[in-house]
């Protein structure tokens, strides 16, 4: 009763806003500043030691609800994004196109502008009605680019080598550690997924510029550009400067009004509060799945390191998260946002088996990211709907394992170490030695059958036997646009768009509000004290060894900035 009281107030005191913003001048058109990366959901609050090393930024999400804001208030004629370098993947930038399309498919009109174009920023314009750049801008470099590291060599020069036992060659996620060079099957792979990445990039070109395939792979070829270049070539519009938008949006006599997004919301009537009652919940897996607890880390590395340098989903928190949702009766439907390259097979299963519980009396849809292959692939299984963006990295339906050996390592350090033991396999995980020939047979057994129960699980889940799983499988990493032809996938869409089939499939009102369902903070990953961080980074190299069968993706690129 008071939640409904609270309510009807809340709603008075909107629309007294709204009365109010109506009698006001709204601005033309609002300008948004994009630049850097973009968490596709806010992070959960932050510690010290976060609040210390990164500021918050709006999440994609909130970039969705302020553009959804504009696009209902008729006075407001467009948007314009002032896009500087954008550090995003490729699905996370296809969200971003899809917001933009829905604020024209409200009517408004979206210009795209900036002084330098690149990969991502190019791509991202192509889904608006114009495409501006300053004068004496710039055209980069077009085309894509993917590069790994492979660390072997400086391993073993250090003393630490890994001993990695793989479903297939194509389950490669090891390789960065035992390898000095790429393997003909991770080309092979690494080639269809650029040449999937390609084709969208090529195809969202030609239809922002109207010219067929080949005249899209001409524009690209012949970058860079200077403005003048660009704008004889076709790629941009037109030619100017920041300041003299105004005038050339609107007249010499009458110039249109351009604000920024935190002056313009003032004057923007609010969207409709939510009904109190029914909720969609949702709930994220970001990061390297473990068993234990879900941690976060300030820092971010040029290149992820599973376990020791990206944020962990633990078993524990997400599988009591995913009670607390069931329980809960209000909660109608759920939306499962996956970003994870995997981890811990028994961590994976176990997540499963919550959402296999969840989806037996809810609605439960998976969202996936940036990246939800190998174990973040595994756990969306239990859903009936599983929803990717085109340049999602997806797949990789394999299992590796092994251990961490670093008797060379001590041997440098000069450090001596006596080990005494007792059973025949006390020392299967021991770290200072590789595994012995009855040693590595176990492990293969375990492997293979944990690889047995992926493919199962998969085949029962997508409707298809299990030597098509397997063909498929393997270890081998597709992009959401193969995956969805493969049948991985049900359809492609991000993250709004599977809140809104949430609703759909609950028969809930399109309103319906949701609720993020997780803990009130996060623990971070390093200390402030130095023992303590020295102690939590052998705890996250230990997890390895402890994991046994792992779900990890193969493809760990260097960066991000060529999608």
């Amino acid at each position: 009763m008071i939640r409904y009281l609270i309510y009807w107030l809340r709603c008075l005191l909107r629309g007294f806003n709204n009365v109010s913003c109506g009698m006001r001048r709204v601005p033309d058109y609002i300008i948004f500043t994009l630049q850097g990366e973009y968490p596709e959901i806010a992070p959960p609050p932050a510690s010290f030691l976060d609040r210390y090393f990164s500021r918050p930024k709006p999440s994609l999400k909130e970039i969705s609800q302020n553009f959804r804001t504009i696009g209902q208030d008729s006075r407001v004629k467009g948007v314009i994004l002032h896009l500087c370098y954008l550090k995003m993947s490729f699905a996370q930038l296809q969200s971003l196109r899809d917001m933009v399309q829905e604020l024209r498919a409200n009517g408004k009109e979206v210009i795209a502008w900036t002084s330098n174009f690149d990969n991502a920023n190019l791509y991202l314009a192509s889904a608006a009605d114009r495409i501006l750049l300053q004068e004496g801008g710039s055209v980069n470099p077009l085309g894509l680019v993917q590069s790994f590291v492979f660390m072997a060599q400086a391993l073993r020069k250090w003393g630490i080598q890994f001993d990695l036992l793989q479903i297939s060659p194509y389950k490669s996620a090891g390789d960065r550690f035992t390898r000095e060079d790429m393997s003909e099957e991770v080309k092979e792979m690494t080639n269809w997924l650029l040449d999937s990445n390609y084709q969208q990039f090529k195809e969202a070109i030609a239809l922002s510029r109207g010219v067929d395939e080949e005249g899209a792979e001409r524009l690209i070829d012949g970058s860079p550009y200077t403005d003048l270049e660009a704008s004889e070539a076709g790629l941009i519009d037109d030619i100017v400067s920041r300041e003299d938008l105004p005038v050339y949006l609107g007249t010499e006599e009458k110039p249109v009004v351009i604000n920024g997004w935190s002056e313009g919301r003032k004057k923007i009537k609010k969207l409709p509060l939510p009904r109190p009652g029914s909720y969609v919940a949702l709930l994220r897996v970001e990061g390297s799945i473990v068993d234990g607890e879900s941690k976060r880390t300030p820092f971010r590395p040029p290149f992820p390191i599973p376990f020791l340098t990206d944020n962990t989903a633990g078993d524990l928190t997400i599988t009591t998260q995913a009670r607390k949702i069931l329980k809960d009766r209000r909660a109608a439907a759920v939306v499962v946002f996956i970003d994870s390259g995997g981890g811990s097979a028994t961590a994976s299963e176990a997540m499963a088996q919550a959402f296999g519980k969840v989806a037996e009396k809810k609605p439960l849809i998976v969202s996936m990211g940036s990246v939800a292959a190998s174990g973040g692939y595994y756990i969306a299984t239990p859903a009936s709907t599983i929803m990717a963006q085109p340049g999602t990295i997806t797949g990789s339906i394999g299992v590796l394992g092994g251990k961490l050996v670093n008797a060379g390592l001590l041997d440098k350090l000069l450090f001596n170490r006596e080990v005494l033991s007792r059973g025949e396999n006390a020392l299967y995980n021991y770290p200072g030695r590789p595994y012995t020939e009855e040693e590595r047979q176990k492990a293969w057994d375990r492997i293979q059958r944990t690889y047995d129960v992926f493919l199962e699980r998969v085949a029962k889940s997508r409707d298809m036997e299990r030597e098509e799983v397997d063909r498929i499988g393997g270890g081998r990493v597709w992009t959401g646009q193969q995956a969805l032809e493969h049948g991985l996938v049900t359809e492609l869409g991000g993250l709004e768009k599977a809140i809104n089939r949430a609703r759909e499939m609950a028969q809930l009102p399109p309103s319906t509000p949701v609720r993020e369902v997780g803990p009130v903070k996060q623990k971070s990953i390093y200390s402030w004290e130095p023992a303590a961080a020295f102690n939590e980074v052998l705890d996250r190299m230990r997890l390895f060894n402890r994991a046994g069968a792992m779900y990890l993706c193969p493809i760990q690129p260097e960066e991000n900035g060529d999608f």
